[in-house]
């Protein structure tokens, strides 16, 4: 399983929220000075997220992620306010390994299928945002504002085996909670969905936590707040 670090930036500096709420965002500092200490600890990829773009549903931050991705060490993972062609491609030109759209999964699999065939399955990660919801998950888009309305296993049907590789589950409730994470989910989709390179986000507090995303069959996690108030190491993530 990959540690793929996490930098959620707002504003030009490193945050992470709680619950995706922006009331209640703890700073970390320079982004350029974690990358830097990503690839020091041995990571090979980061996941870089433009919260103000996600907010606003157009790039806010792409100059800087640009900038970011062509000086780093290590491979950039990108995404937040992805709604258009021109987006994914000015975000790959500008030195991104692999942009992450998420609400058009939702609204417009059938425009994000034609983008993974023009650019690749590699390029494009599908993210859903999920919540419990009457024993299932429903997605929610626009910054986790809203509700789709659609069930993550309905969502996933836009994407027939082949037309998709890599897809980003986020389980809102425990985003920057450090309650854990929830291999449940992980578990349930992977078996559902074994041709999809699952990526786990949300909670993961200790090292016990990526193992069971591991034994879920999770292909990678992203790990945030739990890094950054020392929870664990990165050199310690990346060993197990």
């Amino acid at each position: 399983m990959l540690i793929i670090p996490a930098i959620d930036l707002k504003d030009g500096a490193c945050v992470r929220l709680l619950r995706g709420a922006f009331d209640d965002v703890t700073e970390y500092g320079a982004p350029e000075a974690h990358l830097d200490a990503f690839a020091r600890s041995g990571a090979t990829w980061a996941h870089v997220v433009d919260l103000d773009g996600a907010r606003a549903g157009t790039p806010i931050q792409h100059e800087l992620v640009c900038g970011l991705a062509r000086s780093s060490r290590v491979r950039l993972q990108c995404g937040g306010g992805v709604r258009e062609r021109t987006h994914v491609s000015a975000l790959l030109q500008g030195g991104v390994a692999r942009v992450v759209v998420g609400s058009l999964a939702v609204t417009a699999p059938d425009e994000l299928r034609e983008w993974l065939c023009e650019f690749g399955a590699e390029r494009i990660c599908a993210a859903f945002d999920v919540r419990a919801n009457g024993g299932g998950w429903e997605v929610a888009v626009n910054g986790w504002r809203q509700v789709s309305g659609r069930s993550l296993t309905d969502a996933l049907r836009g994407f027939p085996p082949g037309a998709l590789k890599h897809v980003l589950v986020t389980d809102i409730s425990r985003d920057g909670a450090l309650e854990g994470a929830n291999a449940a989910l992980i578990r349930d989709l992977a078996a559902l969905r074994p041709d999809l390179a699952v990526q786990a986000s949300g909670g993961v507090a200790t090292l016990d936590d990526l193992s069971s995303l591991a034994q879920a069959g999770a292909a990678a996690t992203i790990v945030g707040r739990a890094l950054y108030e020392r929870r664990f190491s990165l050199e310690d993530a990346l060993a197990l």
